[in-house]
């Protein structure tokens, strides 16, 4: 996924923090946009990238 977002936002930094416990979050400008915890699933990459814009 973060070759993706890479590609497609080549001018956005793109940071990946690990994390324990299945955690998956995608912030953007400090704004929750995708939380695995409140779906109980990872996203599609289609999902990020319509979120993202």
């Amino acid at each position: 996924m973060a070759a993706t977002l890479r590609e497609r936002f080549a001018d956005v930094d793109i940071e990946m923090i690990p994390s324990g416990g299945g955690r998956f979050e995608v912030v953007a400008e400090g704004k929750l946009i995708y939380s695995k915890a409140a779906t109980g699933r990872h996203p599609t990459h289609e999902e990020i990238l319509d979120a993202l814009g």
